[in-house]
């Protein structure tokens, strides 16, 4: 569970209540359900309506996503390419085949057991990128949910504005004055809330699960490169120092010596 977000959600909405009860104004106030369903009730619908029944079904496993933080372990899968490439030098590519059962990535059993049919390298590049490329797509299309509807969300906090002046101006015209300060509270909270809902929810949503989707990218391209590097037979010291270019400076020590330990 990604602790920083409930964090964040909880101290962000948290401090706005805060800057609202030092205001010296009733929390009451800001409490409209009209202001509500125009801007959750419209939003989603407008979601409905530019997006498959199927994705909009999806949202929670795309909060769950953002949510939940992978721990891909990038020194491990490093440390477990060195050592198939130690073996495959010893003993040659076949004997990695006795490793397959073993290793639980499917991208990554997939891609040394084609090393193991004795694949032509171009081919399993090329089946291994577009694997890539198909997840960074079903990525896109979860991120691109929340930045919809982050854009759709104060649109609809607007129309709710336009109604509440309507209304106001409605019974303005009529001579009833009674109503003016209803209808500009809807008018001024529906855009508070359109605001509120997009910039403390969908939009930092759709950046974790840009976050998650360049993470697990990584482990991913680090893979590819160690199993072509294998293939090609290269010297694991070699490969070591390749997949180590792929990490940050202050992590690569504590993986090399993980790997020396080894």
């Amino acid at each position: 569970m990604d602790l920083g977000t409930i964090l964040g959600v909880v101290v962000g909405l948290g401090l706005v209540v805060f800057g609202i009860v030092v205001a010296g104004v009733p929390l009451g106030v800001y409490m409209d359900i009209a202001s509500v369903l125009i801007v959750f009730g419209g939003s989603f619908g407008a979601m409905l309506v530019g997006n498959p029944l199927a994705r909009i079904l999806g949202i929670m496993q795309y909060v769950s996503h953002a949510l939940n933080v992978p721990n891909w372990q990038e020194g491990r899968v490093i440390n477990d390419l060195v050592a198939y490439a130690e073996r495959a030098r010893r003993e040659g590519l076949l004997a990695l085949e006795d490793n397959l059962d073993e290793i639980e990535d499917e991208f990554m059993r997939k891609g040394l057991q084609l090393v193991v049919d004795g694949i032509d390298p171009e081919i399993i590049k090329t089946v291994l990128y577009t694997e890539l490329n198909e997840m960074q797509s079903r990525h896109e299309v979860g991120a691109k949910v929340f930045d919809d509807w982050s854009k759709i969300a104060p649109a609809f906090g607007m129309i709710g504005t336009l109604i509440g002046l309507i209304a106001m101006l409605k019974n303005l015209a009529g001579g009833d004055t009674s109503a003016i300060g209803q209808g500009m509270a809807t008018a001024l909270i529906t855009t508070l809330y359109g605001s509120l809902f997009a910039n403390l929810f969908l939009i930092p949503l759709k950046n974790k699960l840009m976050d998650r989707d360049r993470d697990e990218t990584l482990v991913r391209e680090i893979m590819i490169e160690g199993i072509l590097s294998i293939q090609a037979g290269d010297n694991p010291r070699v490969l070591l120092e390749k997949l180590l270019s792929f990490l940050p400076p202050k992590e690569r020590e504590a993986v090399r010596q993980e790997v020396g330990r080894d």
